[in-house]
């Protein structure tokens, strides 16, 4: 049989270990540090999804102004405001206010 003192000494330990256990658990680094890193990798990985949709479509954009010389020239007379020389412009609605 084991000595009373034996059975102190294990079970000092043992309480020791747990209290250990549990402020590491619990502590700065602990379970509420890992739950708040797994849901910024799951917010990351959403806006990474999210922006390589956007670039894909920019690339498909790229590729049908690249393919279609018509949509190019609309998109530069969006953009630029140009219009050709025989065409006529009109301007409807209230003047920009200096």
């Amino acid at each position: 049989m084991k000595t009373p003192l034996a059975r102190f000494a294990y079970a000092i330990a043992l309480l020791l270990v747990a209290g250990y256990a549990w402020t590491t658990l619990h502590g700065a680094n602990g379970l509420q540090a890992l739950y708040a890193k797994r849901a910024e990798i799951r917010e990351l990985e959403k806006r990474n999804a999210t922006l390589a949709q956007e670039i894909e479509r920019k690339r498909e954009r790229i590729r049908r102004l690249a393919d279609n010389p018509g949509e190019q020239e609309l998109e530069i007379r969006e953009r630029l405001k140009l219009v050709r020389p025989d065409e006529k412009v009109y301007i409807i609605g209230e003047p920009a206010k200096k």
